[in-house]
């Protein structure tokens, strides 16, 4: 079922290449980590740009740290500019972070204080990588375990500030909203009602888990009710958009995840207009 041409989405991962190969099985899109993707051959980059001729692919950074004030590589960049000609994703995008320091990756996507000096790193940071792919980003809101004393404005206001001053757009997970809700008291649907709606280009649905106390935004297990209330919280203020099925750890049968993206494609539909014939 098609939404406005652009509808519900699962992650692509390894263990359903051959389901997607051999039957084509029906979902509007496809997003894939754009760093498993980089190498010009081999077996993933086959199925990727195989799948890119039946399917509209979204590509998902994992790997640039915009916020990293040391350890930003334009090198990198130049390797998704690579990918993203060589796919033609409708969408391109990637996280609220910082990764690096001191010429060391720490392969983890870390929060930022939201100030006016991390603000300013993450503006010409976005800018660079949008004039390099001569193509607008969205930028998701972060899962985050710690927070910063000094920040000076919330995420959502952080955002909506990158926004006016790089014409970004936002990738909105209502997962990590919710994430953030439990750990730090941030509330969710507020942070949605504050979010710039006109600039909101996909939204992320995921799970998580409960572990020692804290909520951890792991990917591996069906939407939780209250994120599935949050998602409807969410279309009332943007109207219908790309939304993903995020699942990335104990990947379950592809079954499961295209019966999520009809759960989503049912909460969506009041919101939008159904294509006919799709």
């Amino acid at each position: 079922m098609a939404i406005d041409g652009i509808g519900i989405g699962i992650g692509l991962r390894a263990r359903h290449y051959r389901d997607f190969l051999e039957h084509k099985p029906k979902v509007d899109w496809l997003e894939v980590h754009s760093e498993n993707y980089l190498g010009d051959g081999g077996w993933d980059a086959h199925v990727l740009t195989t799948l890119a001729q039946e399917y509209p692919i979204s590509l998902h950074g994992v790997g640039m740290g915009l916020g990293s004030a040391k350890g930003f590589s334009m090198a990198h960049v130049m390797r998704i500019k690579a990918l993203v000609n060589r796919i033609q994703p409708f969408l391109v995008s990637e996280h609220l972070c910082w990764g690096a320091i001191q010429g060391q990756a720490l392969n983890d996507l870390l929060p930022l204080p939201y100030t006016e000096e991390a603000l300013n790193v993450v503006v010409r940071h976005v800018d660079m990588v949008q004039d390099a792919l001569d193509r607008s980003i969205l930028i998701e809101n972060l899962s985050a375990y710690v927070q910063f004393k000094h920040s000076t404005m919330s995420e959502v206001e952080f955002l909506n500030e990158l926004v006016a001053r790089t014409g970004c757009g936002v990738l909105l997970d209502v997962n990590n909203l919710y994430v953030n809700q439990l750990n730090h008291g941030h509330s969710a649907a507020q942070a949605i009602a504050q979010v710039n709606a006109a600039v909101v280009g996909e939204i992320h649905l995921a799970g998580h888990c409960v572990a020692d106390g804290v909520v951890i935004d792991h990917h591996g297990d069906h939407v939780a009710d209250a994120v599935w209330d949050l998602y409807q919280c969410a279309l009332r203020h943007t109207g219908a958009v790309p939304t993903l099925i995020e699942w990335d750890t104990d990947v379950p049968a592809l079954s499961v995840l295209l019966a999520e993206a009809e759960i989503a494609a049912h909460k969506a539909a009041p919101y939008c207009r159904i294509l006919e014939g799709a």
